[in-house]
């Protein structure tokens, strides 16, 4: 008989995705991405895709970073994680499409409905853990990670200042 020792990263990561409604995820070198998720059955699920939230990459990747956060608002974790599609009309689609369907917050229709369009418009995909988390504990960055704004050809017009009347000095 073996034994399976669980190690506290495990039940780190474990928890984390209990209590998951954003996590950031990060594929292919691109910078993360904020995406809401259903954590199920030790995995996170996300869908992508016209008129749901946009996860560039996602949908041909085999392998992705997620980072989650904690109670405090903080990131607790950063984890490998291997991705994976969910495919319409399987057993793992009719159990898991209903669900992240309930989930969803301001969806135009029923839930009916929108499974249905995300059979055919979407991809729902499964991130589960697969390896070590990249940093957890003290392996966390100390200071910001803020980056600098990317480069975008918009330009802002500087507005004049706003002035009521016209302003006459006396001679």
């Amino acid at each position: 008989m073996m034994l399976t020792v669980e190690r506290p990263a495990d039940r780190l990561v474990d928890e984390a995705m209990k209590k998951a409604a954003v996590a950031w995820v990060g594929v292919a070198g691109r910078p993360p991405v904020a995406l809401w998720c259903l954590p199920l059955d030790g995995s996170l699920y996300v869908v992508s895709g016209p008129g749901e939230q946009s996860a560039p990459g996602i949908d041909g990747a085999t392998e992705a970073t997620v980072t989650l956060r904690g109670d405090h608002g903080g990131r607790i974790v950063t984890w490998p994680a291997a991705v994976s599609r969910v495919q319409p009309g399987t057993e793992e689609w009719s159990t898991v499409a209903p669900q992240l369907a309930g989930k969803r917050l301001n969806a135009p229709g029923t839930a009916e409905e929108l499974v249905a369009r995300w059979a055919t418009e979407c991809v729902v995909s499964r991130l589960t853990p697969a390896g070590e988390p990249l940093e957890a504990g003290a392996t966390l960055p100390d200071g910001s990670l803020a980056a600098a704004p990317r480069p975008t050809p918009a330009a802002r017009r500087t507005p004049k200042p706003f002035r009521l009347h016209r302003i006459r000095h006396r001679q």
